[in-house]
């Protein structure tokens, strides 16, 4: 059986210099799905908890939304050239080059990264992904994989509109589910895109579709998150 959807909701933070135990319950084992619940502990204090069903491949009807044009990912500049370009940038604040950390996932914004501009601007975008190194055959590897990279940078979508010079806004993940339609490849090349249709309540809601470079839908995402902000206090002469 392969995992084909999980259902997660962040609880609290958690120490990253502390362990973090995970129980995994058995809630049921049918021919074609199955169910697990895990819930991750710190401290005898609950952190996470996610429900994941597994099923076993079989045949059915199929049909898919095609995927949007997008410029080549082996035509556009690698993150860390664009990061490389941003250490030598005096308008780049300096605690924002502080932050600049190397990432796993190799990541090729088919728009221009704008991460630094704080002016508004459409709560969409796009980008290809895909890990730095070969992976094993193992599909349910891959799934992992794309999990992962589903939360590196959608949720910040949801703020896009409501940022500006001097404030500072974060996103706190509050659930994340995913749905894996189809086998891909996470070190291939998958056109990640993500908008967000709303915001609400303090809270920014994102929908996410991961694309093969053929043009298949193979994984969606939706998730929401707290946006919380403040203004930044002005330097002083």
């Amino acid at each position: 059986m392969l995992v084909h959807s999980l259902h997660s909701y962040f609880l609290r933070p958690g120490d990253l210099n502390l362990p973090i135990i995970y129980h995994v319950h058995r809630i049921r084992d049918g021919n074609t799905i199955s169910t697990r619940l895990v819930v991750a502990k710190q401290r005898g204090r609950e952190l996470f908890i996610m429900n994941a069903s597994f099923q076993q491949p079989q045949n059915g009807f199929e049909h898919h939304e095609p995927m949007p044009s997008a410029p080549d990912p082996d035509k556009l500049l690698s993150r860390e050239k664009l990061l490389d370009s941003y250490l030598i940038d005096p308008q780049v604040p300096i605690l924002a080059k502080s932050k600049l950390i190397p990432s796993p996932i190799e990541i090729r914004f088919c728009e221009p990264y704008e991460d630094f501009n704080m002016a508004a601007r459409e709560p969409r975008q796009r980008y290809w992904i895909r890990t730095r190194g070969k992976l094993s055959d193992d599909q349910a590897l891959h799934r992992c994989v794309a999990a992962y990279s589903s939360d590196l940078l959608g949720p910040e979508t949801s703020r896009y509109p409501h940022q500006r010079e001097g404030q500072a806004l974060a996103v706190r993940s509050l659930d994340h589910s995913v749905w894996f339609h189809k086998p891909f490849k996470a070190d291939e090349w998958l056109l990640f895109m993500i908008e967000s249709p709303i915001a609400s309540n303090g809270r920014g809601f994102t929908i996410g579709r991961m694309y093969t470079r053929s043009g298949e839908l193979v994984v969606s995402v939706v998730q929401e998150g707290l946006i919380k902000g403040k203004m930044q206090p002005r330097a002083k002469l």
